[in-house]
């Protein structure tokens, strides 16, 4: 499910905090209120799940001071600063030092609203990355989540082990939910920069101006590194590339072409935006988008992935079951068949946010998941359909799927596999070899 991102906001004016606390949690965010910096500190260290809002003039520790603290403990974190008119000069000197924005006295609480959204989608990335990076110690157990034996997995697999060795910039494209990160991150990880900085960042995330500063850095002013000097020598990945305004895909193109060839510095672009009048070679500049697109990844649909869909969905109800120490739910006939023709517009991700669901679901002993399928697709409004497939493939898929199932509840034992399918171990040997199980996987 989609994870709820924290804000703690921070100043001494109780009213102030309860005010902003309010607007915030009714547009949908777990917020957290502090009195001071001191108290604040306590509360809030590396990996922290959300943003802050704190105001500058506050008695102790300011918000100058507090920021500059939270900086060293994780330089990741966004901080959104609340200024008087006459502290301006003040945020803007906090913005060399790392903020994420800042708000000048009154504000419209919808412009505090928007800048949450922006500032918890950035950290919700940076999160994510992190997770990543901790989980995806090495290229060969990142390739191992890249799960499916479909021919466009395969594909991809093929991909990302010839052109990680490659020289290039790269564009990865993609539905949303594809996982288009995590393929990024296998680049850079099969790759001679793999030991070296994977920095990412949204485009969509910052105003033009932020976003300037936090790539290339201020013109002619020194402050925090800006990230094409962290990522040097490594990888820079840069989501949302669609978003980037036309005064800095100049800025980028001028990047790309003064390192010359091979770069010292790879780009990996990922487009997001994928509106049915709009690709993102209509978003980008054409010199642009052919420096980023002289290596193309294209991630295929979940619903073009068949049988995968039945593997990821039990991998994922497996993990939840575990999660909340519970049964994993079982999959009739009729239940594998509406996963493998629904249209999946919100793909793995998707998939996942239903699987959770199911587990939670069948703990209660209710509901069903073709019914959690219909609702989820209903409620997505109009997408892609599916197309028909021959009636062999269901009934392998499905076959695969059993006999997966059976596998990892017996751990792999094939006696009590025979015996719960009434299958001859020949036959059993054959299907096996057929979906290219190893019993060594289950044990």
């Amino acid at each position: 499910m989609t994870r709820v991102m924290k804000v703690a906001i921070i100043d001494d004016e109780q009213d102030m905090r309860a005010s902003i606390s309010q607007w915030l949690a009714l547009s949908g965010f777990d917020t957290e209120t502090f009195g001071s910096a001191e108290e604040a500190l306590k509360g809030i260290g590396a990996d922290y799940p959300g943003v802050v809002v704190s105001d500058i003039r506050m008695p102790g520790m300011d918000g100058m001071a507090l920021l500059k603290r939270l900086m060293s403990l994780d330089s990741g974190l966004p901080v959104i600063m609340i200024t008087g008119h006459g502290d301006v000069p003040m945020a803007v000197e906090a913005m060399r030092i790392g903020a994420f924005d800042f708000l000048e006295k009154p504000f419209n609480p919808d412009r505090m609203t928007e800048l949450a959204k922006r500032a918890t989608q950035q950290r919700r990335l940076t999160l994510d990355n992190r997770a990543l990076r901790r989980e995806l110690s090495d290229a060969g157990t990142l390739m191992q989540r890249l799960v499916g034996s479909s021919p466009a997995m395969e594909r991809l697999r093929e991909d990302i082990l010839d052109l990680g060795q490659a020289d290039g910039h790269v564009l990865i494209d993609g539905e949303t939910g594809t996982g288009k990160t995590m393929v990024a991150h296998a680049l850079h990880a099969v790759g001679p920069r793999a030991g070296r900085r994977f920095v990412s960042i949204s485009c969509a995330a910052y105003s033009e101006d932020v976003l300037g500063r936090r790539l290339f850095g201020p013109d002619g002013e020194t402050g925090q590194q800006p990230l094409v000097g962290e990522a040097r020598g490594g990888t820079l990945c840069l989501e949302d590339i669609e978003a980037l305004t036309p005064a800095l895909q100049a800025r980028l193109l001028t990047f790309i072409n003064d390192q010359g060839s091979p770069p010292e510095t790879r780009v990996v672009a990922i487009c997001n935006d994928h509106a049915p009048d709009r690709t993102v070679e209509d978003a980008l500049r054409p010199d642009l988008f052919y420096r980023l697109g002289a290596h193309k990844i294209l991630l295929p649909p979940l619903r073009a992935r068949g049988e995968d869909i039945l593997t990821l969905f039990n991998r994922y109800a497996g993990q939840f079951a575990e999660e909340y120490g519970c049964d994993a739910p079982e999959i009739g006939a009729m239940e594998a068949a509406q996963l493998l023709q629904a249209p999946w517009p919100g793909n793995v991700r998707q998939l996942i946010n239903i699987a959770e669901r199911a587990v939670l679901q069948a703990r209660r002993g209710a509901g069903s998941i073709t019914s959690l399928v219909m609702a989820d697709n209903e409620a997505a409004g109009p997408a892609l359909t599916t197309e028909g497939k021959p009636l062999k493939e269901y009934v392998e898929a499905f076959e695969r799927m059993l006999i997966d199932n059976c596998m990892r509840r017996h751990k792999g034992s094939i006696v009590a596999v025979m015996e719960e399918l009434c299958l001859p171990r020949r036959t059993l040997n054959e299907k096996m070899a057929k979906y290219a199980m190893q019993r060594a996987d289950y044990l």
